[in-house]
């Protein structure tokens, strides 16, 4: 059991993130928080363009790409 970690995959997490999020989208438009909405859009915005804005880009090159695409490529 100890070589068990990380039962989980990236889109699976990345999907619970995308469903939780989604749910809280809603119950702020149902109960009717759109002020709320705004603060939250403009602080996720501004935490991606931080994110873009500091990501190292100069070390992305041709030799990287099959580390994002996988080694094969079966289409």
């Amino acid at each position: 059991m100890t070589g068990k970690q990380g039962s989980y995959s990236r889109r699976t997490i990345a999907l619970f993130w995308l469903a939780l999020v989604a749910i809280i989208i809603g119950v702020l438009i149902y109960l009717e928080q759109i002020a709320l909405l705004y603060v939250l859009a403009t602080l996720s915005l501004v935490i991606l363009l931080l994110i873009v804005g500091f990501a190292d880009l100069e070390k992305v090159g041709r030799d990287n790409i099959e580390s994002f695409v996988g080694k094969e490529n079966n289409l």
